[in-house]
């Protein structure tokens, strides 16, 4: 174990809260480490050029750079984050237990404004659809930003409330006094989780990461995200999905939907499956939206968001 896994990562306090965490993780198992904040310098120039080589999120973009041209040898992101389609070379080593699934509302005097008129912030057209899906009268303003300039741009704006992930706040311990677990809202597929990703060829960081895997988060994200891989076709959409195993029954409960961006159309789908059939349970509960509606709201959605 004479390699150092050199760990990438943003700079944000939660990113460097997730790589912190991987990285105690493998010096429990006696490997070396060190983490390299990688600041977005623009696209480095590689032989090709990134769409070729499928380098496509905006907040992983950076250190599948950093990774590809041999800066960083893994990378941890929050899971939600992560294109559906990995860079050609790049793959999922680890995923690591599940934290809070749900999205809150964190809210500044009190919970009136919630049968009243209100302005709500979020930078998610996800949130955003089911939140005018529940209250068509509120106002949603964009939001954007790491968690704590969020958390920061909530306190200097007027706005009634912001929705945040719980898993992110708890992780930094921002969460404040004053929230409300929104149980209604169906997250973003791989909500709560976290990945490492590391190169293909690397065996080595291969072979430490897989000591890191939670088996059964990874079958429930991997069937949230081939549902939205199915529904999306390359585009952002109000997606939202859930799997979770039941241990007592030996069964996948999914709960997907797609919503229209102004919240008006929701597609909904619920499944309880035996655990032995979750290879595909994504890809027919995407099918079923598809063939049920979903496939002419996903082109309206690719034409509202072209505008």
């Amino acid at each position: 174990m004479n390699k150092t896994i050199r760990i990438g990562t943003r700079d944000s306090e939660l990113a460097l809260w997730q790589a912190k965490t991987v990285e105690k993780k493998l010096n429990d198992l006696g490997y070396k480490t060190e983490i390299i904040a990688v600041k977005s310098q623009g696209d480095i120039i590689l032989d090709k050029p990134l769409y070729e080589l499928g380098i496509t999120g905006i907040f992983t973009k950076t250190l599948d750079v950093a990774m590809i041209s041999g800066q960083v040898d893994i990378a941890v992101h929050s899971m939600k984050d992560v294109p559906t389609a990995l860079p050609i070379g790049i793959v999922q080593a680890a995923v690591l237990e599940r934290a809070n699934v749900h999205d809150i509302l964190v809210y500044k005097n009190n919970l009136h404004f919630l049968e009243e008129e209100a302005t709500i912030a979020t930078g998610s057209l996800r949130r955003q659809a089911q939140w005018w899906n529940k209250y068509p009268n509120h106002k949603v303003v964009d939001l954007r930003g790491n968690v704590n300039t969020r958390m920061q741009k909530l306190d200097e704006n007027d706005w009634n409330g912001a929705v945040f992930a719980t898993a992110g706040l708890e992780r930094i311990n921002l969460l404040p006094e004053k929230f409300i677990e929104l149980d209604w809202m169906i997250p973003a597929p791989a909500q709560g989780a976290m990945v490492v990703v590391a190169m293909a060829e690397d065996t080595f960081s291969l072979n430490a990461l897989s000591e890191l895997n939670h088996i059964e988060t990874e079958i429930c994200t991997y069937i949230e995200r081939q549902f939205l891989k199915t529904l999306e076709g390359g585009c952002t959409a109000p997606i939202g999905a859930i799997a979770k195993y039941d241990e007592q029954n030996d069964t996948i409960n999914f709960q997907g939907v797609l919503l229209s961006i102004d919240g008006k159309q929701k597609l909904e789908i619920v499944k309880d499956v035996d655990v032995s059939e979750w290879k595909k349970l994504g890809f027919h509960c995407a099918q079923e939206i598809l063939s049920n509606g979903g496939t002419e709201l996903m082109a309206e959605i690719k034409k509202q968001l072209k505008k």
